[in-house]
């Protein structure tokens, strides 16, 4: 094909990297299927679908469609591929739009410059095809680049007008196929401005609205900071009393009042804490709806477990949560049903999410408004420990002095072993030496 090979020259390219996917996708056997497609009235050769990009790329990974979709917008924002029609947008659409693979010689591999000159070659050659009559992005570069290089527009003009004779003497086919090549390189190095209109319009929190929401995040956890306010009974940090630390284990039967507290600053923060989940779990319980609370946790079990026992798990989910007629069958649409059951195909740490999402949500809007007004919840407040400061823990902490450094006083017993192993005993020695000299000197050769 013309895609995977530039003039006469079969060696044209090397493959590096993931371009050789590339390479494994134009393949004539075992590739994207290809055919020849009416574009307007031109017929392009080895035109391609986007639903057969994204079925093949997810066959080759083993991957879901959301994921092999994702690979191959970025194989196209990067302009390995281009689309025939939208030419515009540069993604893939899981429908029937038409796209070719673009050739190597424009692939980013090769490094070409993008030179403002040759873009301006590119907008006047159009210009001329077009009769003047340009997109608007294409337009505004096009005065900004003819204001710009006014110097050197008859130069300009000249190479486009050698470019657009040149290219009439191609066959229709062949030049409309080199036509959207072309445009495709020029779309990723040049980009419409409209898009980055809109990025630059898109509507942004105001810093003084940031700010306000900031301090009063602040205003809400400062008293259940332990390092900015008091810990009750005490600071374990400064008292060595671990009475605050046993008051706040994960699974304690009496919380302490600041712990239940948190619970109502949002729902994640009453998830998030073992003891409060498990008070909602009963709470779930009574009003006949654990399951949601189950599948939620199943679905975190899924994402952070290990990656051995993720298709069992996975497997396991589905027949307890979702297929017709399990034991703990959960309610979702039927949209977010479809997306999960598809994905089950080829599972994965995130395939749950849709489904993980939508269950949080109805627990956040409705279960847990009324978890906090339930007898559950205010029977938990009542009971809910406060403990009394210990100011005589407190007070004996400031008058102790500070400990050294564990790591100060092992080099501390290290030096002192390197001087007891240095130091040698004088008596010891001159004692040694007077036996010798007094000893005869046959026995003092002998010693020696």
């Amino acid at each position: 094909r013309d895609v995977v090979h530039h003039g006469d020259n079969d060696n044209y390219y090397q493959p590096h990297h993931g371009e050789k996917v590339l390479l494994e996708m134009q393949d004539l056997k075992t590739g994207v299927k290809s055919q020849p497609q009416r574009l307007v009235i031109t017929t392009i050769p080895h035109a391609i679908t986007g639903e057969d990009i994204i079925s093949w790329l997810a066959d080759r990974f083993q991957v879901d469609t959301q994921e092999a979709r994702s690979f191959g917008s970025m194989l196209v924002a990067l302009g390995y591929i281009y689309p025939l029609q939208d030419h515009k947008r540069l993604v893939i659409k899981p429908d029937a739009s038409l796209y070719r693979f673009q050739t190597p010689y424009f692939w980013p591999t090769q490094q070409w410059p993008v030179e403002d000159t040759d873009y301006a070659i590119y907008l006047a050659k159009r210009n001329i095809r077009k009769k003047g009559i340009l997109e608007l992005h294409e337009q505004e570069h096009y005065n900004r680049l003819h204001k710009w290089m006014n110097h050197k527009w008859d130069f300009i003009v000249m190479q486009a007008k050698e470019q657009y004779r040149a290219a009439k003497e191609r066959k229709k086919p062949d030049r409309v196929v080199f036509d959207c090549q072309e445009r495709a390189y020029w779309v990723v190095h040049r980009p419409p401005m409209i898009f980055t209109q809109q990025s630059i319009m898109r509507p942004r929190v105001k810093s003084s609205v940031s700010i306000g929401a900031l301090v009063k995040y602040c205003a809400t956890y400062n008293s259940h900071d332990p390092f900015l306010s008091k810990c009750l009974p005490s600071n374990p940090w400064l008292t060595d009393d671990v009475t605050y630390w046993t008051l706040n284990m994960p699974y304690v039967e009496m919380p302490t009042k600041m712990r239940v507290e948190r619970w109502t600053f949002s729902f994640a923060e009453l998830l998030s804490d073992p003891r409060g989940r498990n008070d909602f779990r009963l709470f779930l319980k009574k009003e006949f709806s654990g399951e949601n609370l189950a599948f939620w946790e199943s679905c975190e079990d899924l994402k952070w477990g290990e990656a051995a026992t993720m298709s069992e798990k996975a497997e396991h989910i589905y027949k307890t949560f979702l297929a017709r007629g399990a034991p703990r069958w959960i309610n979702i649409d039927g949209k977010t049903m479809e997306i999960t059951v598809k994905g089950l195909k080829h599972p994965h740490r995130y395939v749950l999410d849709a489904a993980q999402t939508h269950i949080y949500m109805l627990m956040k809007k409705d279960s847990y408004g009324r978890y906090q007004k339930s007898p559950v919840f205010k029977e938990t407040v009542k009971k809910a420990i406060c403990p009394e400061e210990d100011a005589q823990l407190e007070q004996n902490a400031k008058k102790r002095r500070p400990s050294l450094s564990p790591i100060i006083l092992r080099q501390m017993e290290q030096e002192q072993r390197a001087k007891m192993a240095a130091t040698v005993d004088i008596t010891q020695v001159m004692s040694k030496l007077s036996n010798i000299v007094k000893s005869p000197p046959q026995s003092r050769t002998s010693k020696i």
